[in-house]
């Protein structure tokens, strides 16, 4: 059977041809490999260099790999934060002409990390909790999909920084189904997986001397169901306000806001007696201030940072003078959106040098300079610029922050 590429681009089949398909994946040259991070799998995985990409290539058997890779493309179509897949390679040979596995090519994830090099150093508690926030709100965004993970885990996710918080991003898609909609038992069943799997690799840091002390493995298992369970409620629950109250509806659809979540169509009854309104949030979205700072500004960002981000925009357009919320004549908010990115956003982030990001995108770097301004405020008891900051951050936390950085390919501003 000869080589056969099926990719989502035409162009990534020519990139790919150049690396070596007759090999097995665990025995690729050092120069076509990219010294990066990985985590457990139960398939080979190398880091790879094609053209200007950096990609993930996993070796497994050809089924399971074309099954993945549709998978992946269906997540993607859906929003659903997941590995973007490139192609599958089948037919593969070695030199004598011995059948090798078929591969599975996704982009590397820029700025990502696997939750075994973040406790390479000593992880606390409060950052664990975090990681659990983040793998819960990954976990009910699939579940509103309809899509059954059937092997969740920490291994199974790469984890990106999210303003002070972090984004979880799913990896392996080899055991999912996709339905129309999950029944209380499939969601049960994954979330049960979940926390037998996140308890069994916490033990497993624990044995190797790299968990906190004070974390209990069991107890974190658990803590991804309640925190799941949680969010789940808020976003599915019906809830009985009284007639004429609609403001209490209001309210609780910013609170969905204020989770990142939009409601994308509602369901209002009025009850027969007119006493009572039941409101049902249907077709819940996420990504409320990621949509809406990519409308205003063109920057893709992750939630938390689109949320951070949208805040400082809004404090430095009421400094404007054309800024007239409600007049025609004052200047639309787009416009004053992309002056912001041009006069501020921009020229902030390239005060950092490059070599010093580590993994930081853009978006986190501007998030960390806003830290930091408002802690040298608090300590001078006035606002201070943010160039001083720039150059303080520069010289007083990347030194001591590098070493936690994971160096990747440089993101583009």
């Amino acid at each position: 059977m000869a080589l056969q590429i099926s990719a989502t681009n035409p162009e990534h089949p020519v990139l790919l041809l150049e690396l070596p398909w007759d090999v097995p994946l665990e025995e690729w040259p050092e120069e076509v490999l990219v010294p990066l991070p990985r985590g457990i799998s139960r398939h080979v995985v190398r880091y790879a260099r094609a053209g200007d990409e950096v990609i993930a290539v996993k070796e497994l058997a050809e089924r399971p790999a074309l099954n993945e890779y549709d998978m992946l493309r269906d997540l993607d179509r859906l929003a659903i934060p997941s590995v973007d897949p490139l192609a599958v390679v089948t037919g593969r040979t070695d030199a004598d002409g011995n059948p090798l596995e078929s591969v599975l090519v996704t982009r590397h994830l820029g700025g990502s990390m696997p939750y075994r090099s973040m406790f390479e150093t000593t992880m606390r508690p409060a950052t664990m909790h975090r990681l659990m926030d983040a793998l819960a709100v990954l976990l009910v965004r699939l579940h509103l999909a309809g899509f059954a993970w059937g092997d969740c885990s920490l291994s199974n996710t790469l984890f990106r920084r999210d303003a002070g918080a972090y984004a979880a991003y799913l990896v392996d898609a080899e055991t999912g189904e996709l339905h129309p909609q999950l029944s209380n038992g499939q969601r049960e069943y994954d979330l049960d997986l979940a926390r037998v799997n996140i308890s069994g690799e916490l033990l497993d840091l624990e044995a190797s001397g790299a968990l906190h002390p004070s974390v209990d493995a069991i107890a974190f298992g658990m803590e991804i169901c309640e925190r799941y369970r949680s969010l789940w409620e808020e976003l599915t629950r019906t809830s009985v306000y009284p007639a004429g109250k609609y403001h209490y509806i209001e309210r609780r659809i910013r609170r969905l806001n204020d989770l990142g979540f939009d409601v994308a169509e509602m369901q209002i009854e009025h009850a027969n007696n007119g006493d009572t309104v039941t409101f049902v949030p249907k077709v819940v979205d996420a990504g409320h201030h990621q949509r809406q700072l990519l409308r205003l500004t063109g920057l893709d960002t992750e939630e938390n940072q689109a949320r951070r981000l949208l805040n400082d925009l809004e404090s430095w357009m009421a400094t404007q003078d054309d800024y007239a919320p409600g007049d025609p004549l004052g200047a639309r908010p787009e416009v004053l959106a992309h002056r912001w990115v041009r006069d501020v956003f921009r020229p902030t982030v390239r005060a950092v040098p490059v070599e010093l990001r580590g993994s930081m995108d853009p978006a986190e770097i501007y998030h960390e300079l806003l830290e930091h301004r408002w802690y040298l405020s608090e300590r001078a008891q006035h606002d201070i610029p943010l160039d001083a900051v720039v150059e303080d951050y520069i010289e007083n936390i990347l030194p001591k922050a590098r070493e936690t950085l994971i160096p990747t390919e440089p993101v583009a501003e």
